[in-house]
């Protein structure tokens, strides 16, 4: 399992190996989805209050709103391997 941590905006990250989808909140299923998490207790609201841009759905069916755009939000989540070796941390 990936352990590192993906930062989903105003220092809150989730483990990457725990998402299995980044989904954009616009359409009325994700909502229907955003509502069914809220009542049964598994929102996680990571937006500090600003606009919800992506939302993650992880393995344990927590639903975490972010204000961060999906696409960055997808870049993040590239393995190392497939950044440049400049990027790479020892």
């Amino acid at each position: 399992m990936d352990r590192r941590l993906i930062n989903v905006g105003f220092g809150n990250a989730v483990m990457a190996g725990r998402v299995i989808a980044v989904v954009n909140p616009k359409s009325a299923p994700m909502k229907k989805l955003k509502d069914e998490a809220k009542s049964v207790g598994k929102l996680i609201d990571a937006t500090e209050g600003r606009r919800t841009r992506a939302i993650l759905i992880t393995d344990s069916n927590h639903v975490v709103l972010s204000s961060v755009q999906t696409e960055t939000l997808t870049q993040r989540f590239q393995p190392l391997a497939d950044q440049g070796p400049e990027e790479v941390l020892p």
